[in-house]
């Protein structure tokens, strides 16, 4: 994704301006990105940047009247009204739009940037106090990775700008991949490459003398936890008053904005309470080709009830015809955060570009208001990978275990959001800038007060629909929520739907290797037809059994995939070949394999000083333990 890079040295310009240079080559994907550099020599600063045309972010660097103050922003900031016309009757020099407010915000504000309120990342220089100061938000959603070598301490929105300049980092961490493998994300801000780090949330690391001084936190959350709570009514009104009174903030921009809509009650909220004028707020939903899905049904209404344009974004023939490129783009642009079974985000997001360049949507919604948790551990399949990996798997479960403790809705914010969520958030911003009011400053904090029962249920969401919109209130949501039927049919509408739910899950990814069986021996009646669509537009099971078989084969099958040393290379072949057979369901395995053999290929292989994802770094443990490598860690015939 686009974004800022650099790096913070003693070296001489001669050395470090080539490599600022690699790194801004490393970030541009799209034609659409501009890149630029700025370097102050005397403050060892080199930053270089790669933003999309006419986004917020468009216009870097950002100065101060005196030019003593350089502002590198990334990212999308969401005011309090009137912020940058208050600070232009205060004589500070300005445009009414864009980011330029930001840069005279910190000369105003001693805890800069606490009071930013959005997602981003950026670099601030203040020439006159000589220092230089890396931040992100406090949700650490707009990454930035770093490494701290002898001759410079290194910054990046993406891994491969770092390892365009320091190749040598091409080595993936044992502990990162069994937490990847257990919880599909890395933990604790660690990467999946060994010395390369993800800045803690809410980080504004200061630099002084060409070297990091001081590794400052502007905000704990605790800060917000230890808020008192509220009566569920006057928690009520006042997450209601907030969410009416901040919305339209997201709504403001030079770029059209496009609405993503869904079937369920976080993107319907903001339906509710954003009143724009009739036909100037494109909707849209992702669909399939079997029918349409419950998103599509209810979307369409929803868009309908706000006499908004709809239409349907489909993912199809075009998207499998081109798995291939879509797979390894996906694990290429996130540095391996998202894997192959995320690339029809990649498909979906580039048609939404061309409806608008900013996408609106209920994301976090859930994890903000009903503290849903989206992952836990999960233990791989027998015989899939090389015991020695199996302890990092089981470590990954206790480090889980240990971040749950605390407040769930800071797991969910703080922990779940920047970590699980980031691939597919990564995934988005190549292409657009994503937005959502879930994750509002004051709308979070307040969510901080609520008390148990408010959670507990849908109850607030419907509410805060039915007074946003009674209309929109009397269509059912995907689930069966809300509608205008009686009890006895609405109860057996979400009956229905709860069992169409669950039926296409069964028929797909989470199919048992009994119902695989049998419905093997029925293939000809094509009984998927039956339950997929319904509420999923991806459905990797029966692609990778079918049209995308070809591909699944020619991956997993190579010498080159079986050969790597963490896998067991029977059961590989095992799994392969029976789920392309039909009678056993291997659908989360595939997913896993691929992603691991492009994330190898991508940004491994390519390393010739190690040549394997675990040679290296083995070979290192086994010298220092003082035992053979191979014993350690025995390779597998190729």
């Amino acid at each position: 994704m686009p974004g800022i890079v650099g790096l913070i040295t003693a070296m001489p310009r001669d050395w470090a301006e080539p490599q600022l240079l690699r790194m801004v080559e490393a970030l541009r994907h799209q034609s659409c990105y501009e890149t630029g550099t700025w370097i102050d020599e005397t403050l060892g600063v080199y930053v270089g940047w790669a933003i999309r045309k006419n986004s917020f972010s468009d216009g870097m660097p950002l100065y101060n009247e005196a030019g003593d103050v350089v502002l590198t922003f990334f990212g999308e900031e969401f005011p309090r009204q009137g912020t940058a016309r208050g600070l232009k009757a205060r004589g500070h020099s300005l445009e009414m739009e864009g980011p330029s407010y930001l840069v005279h915000i910190y000369e105003e504000d001693p805890a800069y940037p606490a009071s930013l309120n959005g997602r981003f990342q950026g670099l601030l220089i203040d020439r006159t106090r000589k220092t230089s100061t890396l931040f992100n938000d406090r949700y650490g959603l707009q990454r930035i990775y770093y490494h701290q070598s002898k001759e410079a301490f290194y910054f990046a929105a993406e891994t491969k700008a770092i390892l365009a300049v320091r190749p040598e980092l091409r080595r993936v961490s044992l502990r990162s991949l069994g937490e990847f493998i257990s919880c599909g994300c890395v933990l604790e801000n660690r990467t999946l490459f060994e010395g390369i780090y993800v800045l803690p949330p809410a980080s504004a690391w200061v630099f002084r003398n060409h070297s990091l001084n001081k590794r400052n936190c502007y905000f704990d959350p605790r800060e917000w936890e230890q808020q008192t709570c509220l009566e569920p009514e006057s928690f009520y009104q006042e997450l209601r008053d907030i969410f009416s009174r901040n919305l339209p903030r997201y709504f403001n921009g030079r770029e059209r904005i496009g609405m993503s809509l869904t079937g369920g009650l976080d993107t319907r909220m903001i339906m509710a309470w954003q009143k724009s004028p009739l036909a100037v707020l494109p909707c849209y939903s992702f669909g399939g080709t079997l029918r349409d899905c419950q998103d599509v049904i209810l979307a369409r209404k929803v868009a309908s009830a706000c006499g908004q344009p709809y239409q349907v974004i489909s993912l199809g023939e075009e998207f499998l015809t081109r798995f291939s490129y879509y797979a390894e783009q996906s694990v290429y642009l996130t540095d391996g955060c998202a894997g192959v079974d995320r690339s029809p985000d990649l498909y979906v997001n580039e048609k939404a570009r061309e409806i608008g360049p900013v996408r609106m949507t209920g994301n976090y919604g859930g994890e903000v208001l009903r503290r849903v948790r989206a992952f836990k551990p999960t233990e791989p399949s027998p015989g899939l990978f090389h015991p020695e990996l199996l302890c990092y798997v089981r470590q990954a479960r206790e480090t889980y275990a240990k971040l749950l403790q605390g407040h769930p809705l800071s797991f969910a914010v703080f922990r779940q959001v920047p970590w699980h969520h980031y691939g597919a958030f990564a995934i988005e911003e190549t292409q657009l800038s994503s937005r959502t009011p879930y994750l509002d400053n004051d709308f979070v904090r307040t969510v901080f007060r609520a008390p148990a029962c408010a959670c507990a249920n849908d109850d607030v969401c419907l509410r805060l629909i039915a007074d946003g919109d009674v209309a929109l209130h009397r269509i059912r949501t995907d689930r069966g929520l809300a509608g205008g039927a009686g009890r006895l049919f609405a109860a057996a509408s979400r009956a229905l739907l709860d069992f169409t739910f669950k039926a296409e899950y069964a028929y797909d990814t989470g199919m048992p290797q009994w119902v695989a069986r049998v419905d093997h021996l029925f293939s000809g009646l094509h009984l998927e037809r039956l339950f997929l669509g319904r509420h999923k537009f991806a459905h990797y099971r029966v692609w990778y059994r079918d049209v995308l078989s070809a591909y699944v084969r020619e991956m997993l099958l190579d010498p080159k995939t079986l050969s790597r040393p963490f896998l067991e290379r029977k059961t590989v072949e095992t799994m392969v070949n029976r789920h392309l057979k039909g009678d056993q369901n291997y659908t989360s395995e595939i997913h896993l394999l691929l992603t691991l053999e492009l994330l190898h290929r991508l940004f491994i292989d390519p390393n010739k000083q190690a040549s394997s994802m675990f040679d290296a770094i083995h070979e290192v443990k086994a010298t220092e333990a003082g035992i053979d490598s191979d014993a350690a860690f025995p390779r597998h015939a190729t």
